[in-house]
């Protein structure tokens, strides 16, 4: 079948899914207004994989029909940076605002697949799920989906402590033919939009907590699913007033599974806590590369507003403000060069290290970082000028207009130029979108200080106090 225009993803979206959103169950997702900007940006992605067809796709190994390079398992360096490419130029299509553009899950899938063989030590079947399920989104074009945290009810306690076992999603009970789930879980971004919903490993499962060790794949139409989303941020102003959220807005929404019913050949990890702990070590991290290349593309968007906001209204002439830029500058290109060194280590076919390295590192630790810096400095340099933002009507007012182009206008820039940088930053930095951007990115590979946890127990941590110890024991 191979790659979808975005017409044909947009019909395939019209089916039985259940989407609560302001307190009404849509009827259709392709009808509601406030989803028409993120829908049309998101036929155009898929429209852009025909019209760059040579950049984004690669044969199926099906077929040869022309399939996403997000579905690439990629062996060797050259292959790597192929993937890396396609996303790079589908991330800067969205300017790095979407956090869950398709090519994410595909990654997520991709990277499954490639551990197929530790999914299946103990149960083969769910190694050869995990194979099939790739290759099937791959030749069908399926835009996914994940889910993957609990529900936030009492974080000092366990999913099996809580008081209803099934708050978070957990087995209820096996069949012939799959195995019956219920419970919710969070955060779903995109799954208004996407046709199947994955869940993936994600928050370590202890001993007892079995029934909670899962991963699957269901279509977003399956009975007993449900979704209740957000509040949509496209609130119908002009592209001038609002130049991102009506365009990006991509969603998020809790998952309700009542009673869900999962086919066995839909299941990949099954009351396994090891594997479930486990298996995203055993991956070449196709999903943390491209959340990677789409966060630089972002950094980028981010630290050039910034040198923009800083000419317009004088203030990039002291050393001060220069260094404060250059170091936005300078986070750029440090996250181009460990994603490049991610790339050498997705391709080097060791995976169990692959938490040490600076992959996971970059991800975890200074992609959040560097996003909250940028976003600080442009508040810091816009001051006021992020507020005193009059609409595109106020420019059109005849009696107002000569006012407004007078006193609002910058260092060579006039008045309306200024002002619409600002109202970017606004979007991006201030208002509902731009608010709910920066929690998104603070928590995108989870908790930070968990993260940070992380490293401390890894096995590195050994080697490093030797290094101490060697010095200590060389003066005795």
């Amino acid at each position: 079948m191979g790659i979808r225009t975005g017409s044909a993803f947009i019909e395939s979206l019209r089916d039985e899914r259940v989407v609560y959103v302001n307190g009404e169950r849509l009827t259709d997702v392709t009808t509601y207004p406030p989803f028409q900007g993120v829908l049309a940006t998101l036929a155009a992605l898929y429209d852009l994989n025909h019209e760059r067809r040579a950049e984004l796709t690669f044969a199926s190994p099906a077929d040869g029909a022309p399939v996403a390079l997000s579905f690439l398992k990629a062996t060797a360096l050259a292959e790597v940076e192929q993937r890396l490419r396609a996303e790079e130029i589908r991330a800067e299509f969205t300017f790095g605002l979407m956090g869950r553009l398709p090519d994410f899950c595909n990654g997520y899938v991709t990277d499954l697949a490639a551990a197929a063989d530790y999914l299946g030590q103990r149960e083969p079947r769910f190694g050869q799920n995990a194979l099939r399920y790739w290759a099937d989104c791959r030749d069908r074009d399926l835009c996914l989906t994940h889910t993957l945290a609990d529900p936030q009810i009492d974080r000092s306690k366990g999913p099996a402590e809580q008081s209803d076992l099934f708050l978070t999603l957990r087995v209820e009970r096996e069949t012939d033919r799959g195995v019956v789930v219920r419970g919710a879980k969070m955060l779903s971004t995109l799954a208004p939009f996407a046709n199947e919903l994955f869940l993936g490993p994600f928050m370590p499962r202890a001993p007892g907590e079995e029934d909670y060790a899962l991963a699957f794949a269901v279509p977003c139409a399956t009975p007993g699913l449900k979704f209740v989303c957000r509040e949509p941020y496209d609130a119908g102003r002009s592209r001038f007033d609002r130049p991102v959220s009506g365009r990006f807005d991509e969603e998020d929404a809790i998952a309700i599974f009542d009673r869900v019913l999962v086919p066995w050949e839909r299941v990949f990890i099954y009351r396994d806590i090891e594997i479930f702990n486990t298996a995203s070590h055993h991956t070449p991290g196709y999903r943390m590369l491209q959340a990677l290349v789409r966060g630089a593309v972002k950094l980028k968007l981010l630290t050039g507003l910034a040198c923009h906001l800083a000419e317009a209204i004088g203030r990039a002439g002291t050393l001060h403000q220069q260094a404060q830029l250059g170091e936005l500058v300078a986070n750029v290109g440090m996250m181009e060069v460990l994603i490049r060194a991610g790339a050498q280590s997705a391709a080097s076919g060791d995976h169990t290290a692959l938490y040490q390295r600076s992959l996971a590192g970059t991800l975890m630790i200074l992609m959040p970082q560097f996003q909250l810096r940028a976003v600080q400095a442009i508040k810091e340099l816009s001051g006021s000028g992020l507020i005193m933002t009059p609409t595109e009507k106020d420019f059109a007012h005849p009696e107002i207009a000569g006012y407004l182009d007078h006193y609002l206008q910058g260092k060579g820039v006039s008045a309306k130029h200024r002002v619409h940088l600002f109202k970017l930053a606004w979007d991006l930095v201030g208002d509902q979108f731009g608010s709910r951007q920066a929690q998104y990115e603070h928590f995108y590979a989870g908790d930070p200080s968990v993260n940070r946890a992380r490293f401390y127990h890894a096995p590195v941590v050994q080697q490093y106090k030797a290094f101490v110890t060697e010095l200590l024991d060389e003066g005795q």
